[in-house]
C-alpha cells in the first residue's frame, strides 16, 4: 500500500479555483489530505473539488472574499465544522492592475492589489494560526514571487504586496516559532498557468530562455514545494523563502552561450535555445 504523508490531516488553499491552487489542492488530496477550497468563483471552485472527490478525495468547497475579514472568519469556522481540525493552509489568491508604469495606476486598483495579497494573506493567517494551535501545530504556506524579491517593471502593485507577504511570513514564524506552527513563502519564477498559456508559444519561448534551467516552472512544480513545506519532511523549516524559478534568483545565464575548454563561446546555431 502506498505510504500517504498527510493523512489524517486537514489542509486548506485559498485561491483554490484554478492554476497553482488548484494543482495544490489535489496535490494535498492525493496525499491523504481532507481539503478546504476557497475562492471567490463558487462555480469554479465546486469543480475543483468534485474533481478531488470524483479520485477519492475529501474536499469542502467555501466561497470565499480573502480581503474580508468575516469571509475568512468563516473559512475557518467551516473547516473546523467539517473536519475537527486545521494542520496546513496554502495563502495562494492574489489581484491587481493590469502592468503599466506606476503613475498610471489608479489608486483603486492599487488597492485592490494590496488588499488582496497583504491584507489577505494576514487574514488568512490572523485565523489559521488560531485552529492550528488548538490543533496541535501546523504549516502556512504563502504564496508571494519572484518579483517580491526583486523589482519588475510596469508592476508596482504587484511587486509591492508580494514583497509584504514576505515580511509577513517572517514575522509569523517568529511569532510561533515555539508555538508549534511554520510559516514559509514560495517564491516562483515564470510558471505555466492559465495566463502564459493564453500568451501563446511565442511568449512562452520568451519566458522560457529568461530562466538559466531553458524552461518554464509548471503548476505541479510549485504545488509539490507547498506540500513538502507543510510536510514533517520540512519539520525545521521556518521563516523561509524558497525561489521556485529555474534558477533566475541566482542570477543572469546568457542564453546563447556555452563552456568549451576555458573559455565562453558562442553556442552553435542548432544548440541555441
Amino acid at each position: 500500500m502506498t505510504e500517504l504523508p498527510m493523512a489524517g490531516k486537514v489542509a486548506l488553499v485559498a485561491g483554490a479555483s484554478k492554476g497553482i491552487g488548484a494543482a495544490t489542492a489535489e496535490a494535498f488530496a492525493a496525499a491523504g489530505a481532507a481539503v478546504v477550497l476557497a475562492a471567490r468563483d463558487a462555480a469554479a471552485l465546486e469543480s475543483v473539488a468534485k474533481g478531488i472527490e470524483a479520485s477519492g478525495g475529501r474536499a469542502l468547497a467555501v466561497p470565499a472574499d480573502v480581503s474580508d475579514a468575516g469571509s475568512m472568519r468563516n473559512l475557518v469556522d467551516q473547516a473546523m465544522a467539517r473536519f475537527g481540525r486545521l494542520d496546513a493552509a496554502f495563502n495562494n489568491a492574489t489581484d491587481g492592475p493590469l502592468p503599466m508604469p506606476l503613475a498610471d495606476i489608479d489608486p483603486e486598483d492599487f488597492d485592490r492589489g494590496i488588499a488582496t495579497n497583504i491584507r489577505g494573506t494576514f487574514l488568512g493567517m490572523k485565523f489559521q494560526i488560531p485552529a492550528m494551535l488548538a490543533s496541535g501545530g501546523g504549516a502556512i504556506v504563502n504564496m508571494a514571487s519572484l518579483a517580491g524579491l526583486q523589482g519588475v517593471a510596469n508592476l508596482a502593485a504587484y511587486v509591492a504586496g508580494k514583497a509584504g507577504i514576505i515580511g509577513l511570513t517572517k514575522v509569523a514564524a517568529l511569532d510561533y516559532a515555539d508555538r508549534g506552527v511554520r510559516v514559509n513563502v514560495v517564491a516562483p519564477g515564470t510558471i505555466l498557468t492559465h495566463h502564459l498559456a493564453a500568451a501563446g508559444p511565442q511568449a512562452q519561448q520568451m519566458a522560457a530562455k529568461a530562466a538559466p534551467m531553458r524552461r518554464i516552472g509548471t503548476s505541479a512544480e510549485v504545488a509539490q514545494t507547498v506540500l513538502w513545506l507543510c510536510s514533517d519532511q520540512s519539520a525545521y523549516i521556518t521563516g523561509t523563502v524558497i525561489p521556485i524559478d529555474g534558477g533566475q534568483s541566482a542570477g543572469i545565464k546568457p542564453p546563447q552561450m556555452y563552456r568549451q575548454g576555458k573559455g565562453m563561446q558562442p553556442a552553435p546555431e542548432g544548440q541555441r535555445p
